[in-house]
């Protein structure tokens, strides 16, 4: 569930500047916004890796980790 979390917590960094930029208008919170969710892609990336490994190790009838 540790991935989750991480997710839930790079998501949750995002919140304050994504208020910033869309109720309020602040055009440098939309440019960190815009890092917080390409931070975001990559980490959801890795995962979608690590989870077809691990599909991929269990159809070959090992264990991944």
């Amino acid at each position: 569930m540790s991935r989750f979390t991480e997710l839930r917590e790079l998501l949750g960094t995002s919140e304050v500047d994504f208020s910033k930029f869309y109720e309020k208008g602040n055009r440098t919170a939309g440019t960190r916004l815009r890092k917080q969710l390409h931070a975001l892609r990559a980490r959801v990336q890795d995962i979608r890796k690590e989870i077809q490994e691990i599909k991929t190790m269990a159809k070959l009838g090992t264990r991944a980790r």
